[in-house]
């Protein structure tokens, strides 16, 4: 006689409080139980503390993130001050050049930036007359 297979038992879950998904989201991010651990622990489905991870993940990274407007004002002050420090940087090169006579800019520095240079050497003779 043929064995009879018996049906596909769904898995009941309970429902899960706030709480205890922190708890369980902290415990697998730190690495002191696994999912399938954690699923089987706290009779919670894989696919839950799957989704669970990915939503508190997007949750952290929208607190400690910015938004786009503030990260652009950010670095367009940050240019504007390494902007400030090559142009400081270059009037003391410049200035050093005009007293020793030694051209180090031309040999040591890009063509753009020694070019740059220069030009503040002669914008510098031009004032000095």
């Amino acid at each position: 006689m043929k064995d009879k297979k018996q049906p596909c038992r769904k898995t009941s879950y309970k429902k899960v409080g706030f709480d205890l998904k922190l708890l369980i989201i902290d415990q697998v991010q730190n690495g002191q139980i696994s999912v399938n651990h954690a699923s089987e622990k706290y009779q919670v489905s894989r696919s839950s503390i799957d989704y669970w991870l990915k939503k508190y993940s997007t949750l952290e990274q929208k607190k400690l993130g910015m938004s786009k407007k503030d990260e652009i004002k950010k670095l367009k002050e940050r240019i504007e001050e390494l902007e400030f420090v090559k142009d400081f940087q270059q009037d003391i090169i410049a200035d050093m050049e005009l007293i020793t006579g030694v051209d180090m800019s031309k040999k040591s520095l890009p063509k753009t930036l020694a070019d740059e240079i220069e030009k503040k050497k002669q914008d510098r003779l031009k004032e000095n007359g």
